[in-house]
């Protein structure tokens, strides 16, 4: 290939290009550009030719109409080893553009401003700029497109070899392809939500991810794997943490610091969650923050080491002290006391993770997505706890205030456990967890199993209802007194027959919280 002779930079994100087009100029490169990107570059010494005055045609429509003009696409896409190509160039005076540095409209920027109305983003639209990244990217074999600032350095380097090779202007292309093909994800995702009144699913789904790194490897050596995040991640969301310390993040550490987040946002303040293999092994809420947090990891003391801890208040060196009694792989919260992180620094290997500053709950509707063997399975995420108004008092005997306050804590964390789920739980602590169980009997046992206190007095809690009273048998021999669950089985009196024997007090939600 030729060494660049033009090039068309025409720039939103100006991060870099003044230095970058000053490089090209020593090269003897001739330079087209537009707007603020020309005024720009004339400022800062480099010669420009203003792409009006190389089309003959005057930017108009408030600069929607600029680029958009053969001798500018045909300087582009023409290609160089086509005789009739070259020969309708040169009659056309088409010159060949070989460089082409666009990057759009800050469309993702403006939508993501408070108080950014339709009008604004719509205008915020790039049309040439997409027309250009895509006719430069499609022409790869005679033109090299840069769409990331980032890539300059890059382009510079092989341009002191002589020319851009194929294998970059190739990954180049591919790069930009993704650059439009996310920006118009973006466009489309923004639009669907501004659609109130249509019901049910967008009939495209676009969900524009990023790449922010590769894993060392998947949920096992031989998988890769690398993590991605959407184009504007709320401040509650995991990947906004901060990483403090620790070992590179692994795949399976990112889905249990999630789920420990996910969970331990949605419980009151004061709150400890201690998550093994996604599923919550330990979890109590008090004031008291080394209490409690002792409290849920004897819950399961087995299971807690090597877990996930999630805090939704300031971690205290305390606390630190005892975490660093049993090993544990991470920990997530929205803070650390400096001398907490001074003791955790004696054990480099433990990812201390600092969500931002922010509001612990959010009202923000996002997809919970599943893949499956070519498709893709889309849900809206499961936020309801319960609806106060929709409890319904099912037994004879109503439960007492503490057992309806007991059943409420238990109730929320079985929505963040695998089906079957079943949780006993007093006084604002978990006791024992039964998860992933085929039946739901075989739940309760194991919660049973787990639990290292009695459980006189202690309130149950059922994600989906009982298909049979056996479950409710199993509670009644190792003393539950209350019992929460949705209702709705074709057997509810036989269950309730069986609450009513043991003097259970049964309440049902009329919601289920399966979590596969």
């Amino acid at each position: 290939m030729k060494p660049i002779q033009r090039a068309l930079i025409s720039v939103s994100d100006k991060t870099g290009v003044l230095e970058f087009a000053k490089e090209l100029h020593s090269f003897g490169i001739e330079i087209l550009s537009t707007g603020g990107t020309a005024e720009l570059l004339r400022k800062g010494g480099v010669p420009v030719i203003q792409v009006s005055d190389y089309t003959g045609f005057p930017e108009m429509m408030d600069g929607r109409i600029k680029t958009l003009h053969p001798r500018v696409h045909g300087g582009i896409l023409g290609r160089r080893d086509v005789p009739e190509h070259m020969k309708a160039m040169e009659e056309h005076g088409i010159r060949p553009i070989d460089l082409v540095v666009i990057n759009l409209y800050p469309f993702e920027q403006t939508v993501a401003k408070e108080g950014c109305t339709l009008e604004e983003a719509i205008e915020n639209i790039d049309i040439g700029g997409p027309a250009m990244v895509r006719s430069s990217a499609k022409n790869c074999n005679d033109v090299t497109i840069v769409v990331d600032p980032k890539n300059y350095g890059l382009v510079l380097e092989e341009m002191k070899k002589g020319s851009v090779s194929l294998e970059m202007r190739r990954r180049l292309s591919r790069d930009a392809f993704a650059h439009t093909a996310r920006y118009d994800s973006l466009i489309a995702t923004y639009l669907s939500g501004q659609l109130e009144d249509e019901p049910g699913f967008p009939p495209c789904l676009n969900q524009p991810y990023t790449k922010v790194q590769d894993l060392r490897y998947g949920e096992n050596p031989h998988q890769s794997a690398a993590l991605y995040k959407e184009s504007q991640p709320l401040s509650t969301d995991i990947v906004a943490a901060e990483q403090l310390q620790g070992k590179e993040l692994s795949f399976n550490n990112y889905i249990d610091l999630n789920a420990a987040w996910e969970l331990v946002r949605e419980l009151g303040a004061g709150a400890v969650v201690i998550i093994k293999h996604t599923n919550p092994c330990g979890v109590a809420v008090g004031d008291d923050q080394l209490k409690t947090f002792i409290l849920a990891r004897e819950v399961d003391p087995t299971s807690a080491f090597g877990g996930i801890l999630g805090f939704n208040q300031l971690v205290t060196a305390q606390v630190a002290e005892e975490i660093l009694k049993n090993f544990v792989e991470a920990v997530v919260a929205p803070g650390f006391e400096p001398e907490a992180v001074k003791l955790f620094s004696a054990k480099k290997n433990i990812r201390l993770m600092q969500m931002p500053a922010t509001e612990l709950s959010s009202e923000d509707q996002r997809y919970d997505l599943k893949r499956i063997s070519g498709g893709l399975l889309v849900q809206s995420q499961d936020s309801l706890n319960y609806v106060e108004g929709q409890l319904k008092i099912a037994s004879e005997r109503e439960p007492t205030d503490r057992e309806m306050e007991d059943m409420k804590f238990a109730w929320l964390v079985a929505k963040h456990v695998k089906s079957n789920a079943i949780i006993y739980a007093k006084d604002n602590e978990i006791l024992g967890i039964g998860a992933g169980q085929m039946s739901r009997v075989d739940s309760a046992r194991v919660a049973v199993e787990k639990a290292r206190k009695s459980l006189s007095g202690a309130v149950m809690a059922s994600d989906a209802f009982f298909p049979f009273r056996d479950s409710v048998d199993e509670a009644a021999k190792n003393g539950i007194s209350a019992i929460i669950s949705p209702g709705g089985s074709i057997r509810d009196e036989e269950v309730l027959q069986a609450a009513k024997e043991h003097n259970i007090a049964m309440v049902f939600t009329g919601t289920r919280h399966f979590k596969h």
